[in-house]
């Protein structure tokens, strides 16, 4: 459970966890959702999934990623509210 929440502790891992919850989607894809490079948005994915929370699928020439069969979305979901209540708000 540390290695987790270490791991969700950074907002844009948060964000393509909260991304992956009901979809599959390519890194590019998570890219253009960030607003982020594609190569930024893969070393992102490289922690989730050396830390198990997300798999990669290839289908062609394009790698899917999608949530970790055995994570509870509803842990997750609280897990990220928890740590918006910890970020300051916008002036």
């Amino acid at each position: 459970m540390r290695r987790l929440l270490d791991v969700l502790c950074d907002p844009t891992r948060l964000k393509i966890v909260r991304a992956l919850r009901d979809n599959q989607l390519a890194a590019s894809d998570l890219a253009r959702v960030l607003g982020r490079s594609r190569s930024a948005t893969s070393q992102h994915l490289r922690v989730l999934r050396e830390a198990e929370v997300v798999h990669a699928a290839r289908h062609g020439n394009v790698v899917r990623y999608r949530l970790a069969d055995d994570l509870n979305a509803e842990i997750l979901e609280d897990i990220a509210a928890a740590f918006d209540r910890l970020e300051p708000a916008s002036p």
